[in-house]
């Protein structure tokens, strides 16, 4: 048993440590965000937005690899940031996003001795005395946690039923390590946020304490726990899916202990292959069973890689995915791991009929509202462009069924996707949380099926779900044009009112015309010509400095020192107007 000394120097050290991460991490983003004013701010401000603009490709992928590296090196929440960050195409380029999507959360495992001592220290017993037996090398380990097989003793089987199960514990120390690595990204978020670069486009802060909410979740095992069960009700009447039983008395909020049920890893074709399924009838029942999470009850897996879901054979000599001689499937999905749900709440079912009815008639401007209703869009947007773009977009795909845009050739979807995405990235867009986990979702299982199949074509999964879902809302549909024609109706009967007020006010000369868009252009030109003329005395103070100084030391000195003045004031004037 370590002494209090022991105690008191492993606190000091860890302290040490924590500070040392603590200092990395804000040494990363600053002089990362220094190098992104140099560039994107100061050089443009002199005349060399060009030289900046060259570069900028090559500087985020540099940027992202630096990270890739830290992350790894780091561990933690570092890895998670990475994968959150290659998840965020609504607000970081693609060549950030592209880099960090191959980050694993691989990491070397911690050694047993310590695991023993936290797993133990939380069931309040010797793990002899928890389990029959357990295996000391971990089947995974990653960041936040790490998973041993064990067998759970015989009074706990019988109550049970099980036998074999998993234990997943906490790293040790991942508390503290979490703690300061949220506590650097609130710092660094808090930098972002006075930044207008970045706040134009994107609430920094909210960013920060979105993904601190995830992380919190992941660390915490009872909520895993509870939205296992969860997730279990709802697929309790369907054969497709299983879910791992909790073993609720060996679990806590740092130890779960799960049902064992290691099949065949859905990517893992070779393998199924040999228990006679075939891949290509995995596919589509793997996208149905995420599409009814999705449009259906809307809780979701919102994390359904292909480590999280197995594929289990079941007796029965049916075809793969077809009852067999027991009336079972010959097959069935197992999810595991439930840290990271989802879920699609009343108020963006909501928004997303918005967008349907308004996709439904070609609105572009509609579909914007629509997109402004559900928070997407930060209130700052200048809202032009993104209606032309997607005017466009319904001029050229909105006639389409879906067998007709499978047709498209490639190439024009991806034309319009650089031009779309261009006009995304320049607007201060913003998923809410539950549009992240939603993409997050949607963007696995078109991976994952594509892996199972090259030829699968996710639209003929969307479009049932996409069909019910209108028939749906159909009543609601017509409850809108109802109230719209109510609106419009109001606005008739006083608009003779109204225009006879207006021509009162035009005959007094009382009437006042203001353009928000004009006034902020001419307040735009006189801090331009503020600062032309600062400019213009700076040249003139430092030539005239140097003139002068070829005969007057001291007073050149004193005007070439005084040019500065202006200089700052043409180099920074109006930087926090907005």
């Amino acid at each position: 048993m370590p002494s209090a000394h022991q105690g008191r120097q492993a606190s000091t050290t860890g302290a040490g440590n924590t500070r040392a991460r603590y200092r990395r991490i804000l040494r990363f983003a600053g002089w990362n965000l220094a190098v992104t004013w140099w560039f994107e701010l100061f050089l443009p401000r002199i005349g060399l937005a060009k030289v900046a603009e060259r570069s900028r490709s090559r500087r985020m992928q540099r940027f992202a690899q630096r990270f890739h590296v830290l992350a790894v090196d780091l561990g933690g929440l570092m890895i998670k940031v990475g994968q959150f960050m290659s998840s965020r195409l609504d607000v970081l380029p693609p060549e950030i996003t592209r880099e960090l999507e191959g980050l694993q959360d691989e990491v070397p495992p911690v050694p047993f001795p310590q695991i023993r001592a936290l797993a133990e220290a939380e069931l309040g017993m010797p793990l002899e005395r928890a389990f029959a037996s357990i295996d000391e090398f971990p089947v995974a380990a990653a960041s936040l946690g790490q998973a041993h097989r064990a067998r759970l003793a015989p009074l706990d089987a019988e109550d049970t039923g099980l036998d074999a199960v998993v234990m997943k514990v906490q790293r040790p120390g991942i508390e503290a390590i979490v703690e300061t690595d949220l506590s650097a990204l609130r710092k660094v978020g808090g930098w972002l946020s006075r930044v207008r670069l970045v706040s134009d486009r994107v609430d920094a802060r909210a960013l920060v304490e979105e993904f601190a909410e995830t992380s919190l979740q992941e660390i915490e095992y009872l909520h895993e726990a509870a939205s296992s069960e969860r997730f279990a009700a709802t697929f309790a009447d369907d054969a497709r899916v299983s879910v791992p039983t909790v073993v609720w008395e060996r679990t806590t909020r740092r130890v779960l202990t799960l049902e064992d049920v290691t099949a065949i890893k859905i990517t893992d074709a070779a393998a199924l292959r040999a228990a006679g399924i075939d891949p290509t009838h995995v596919a589509p029942v793997f996208a149905a069973v995420m599409f009814d999470q999705l449009f259906g009850n809307g809780f979701f897996h919102a994390d359904p890689h292909p480590g999280n879901i197995f594929v289990t054979p079941l007796a029965g000599s049916g075809e793969p995915g077809e009852p067999g001689q027991l009336g079972e499937p010959a097959w069935k999905l197992t999810f595991i791991d439930f840290g990271m749900m989802g879920e699609v709440p009343t108020g963006t079912r909501s928004g997303l009929r918005k967008l349907l009815i308004a996709a439904a008639s070609r609105d572009g401007k509609g579909l914007v509202d629509a997109i402004q209703d559900l928070g997407v869009l930060l209130p700052s947007a200048e809202t032009a462009e993104l209606e032309r773009a997607m005017t466009q977009l319904f001029a050229r795909f909105g006639g389409m069924g879906f067998a007709e845009l499978r047709e498209v050739d490639p190439r024009e979807f991806r034309d319009f996707a650089v031009q779309f995405g261009d006009v995304v990235r320049s607007l201060p867009f913003q998923l809410p949380e539950n549009f992240l986990l939603i993409i997050r979702a949607m963007s696995l299982t078109s991976g994952v099926c594509s892996a199972l199949d090259p030829e699968f074509n996710l639209w003929d999964s969307i479009e049932p779900y996409a069909a019910q879902l209108i028939r749906d809302e159909r009543g609601n549909v017509v409850q809108d044009l109802a109230k719209q024609a109510v609106e419009v109706a109001g606005i008739a009967i006083r608009l003779p009112k109204r225009l006879d007020s207006l021509v009162t006010r035009f005959d007094d000369g009382t009437v006042a015309v203001t353009s928000p868009a004009l006034e902020k252009r001419v307040a735009r030109l006189e801090r331009t010509a503020r600062r032309v003329v600062s400019a213009v005395l700076f040249g003139a103070l430092l030539i005239a400095g140097a003139v002068v100084r070829a005969d007057d030391v001291v007073f050149g000195t004193v005007l070439m020192v005084a040019s500065i003045v202006p200089l700052l004031h043409a180099l920074f004037a109006g930087g926090r107007v907005r």
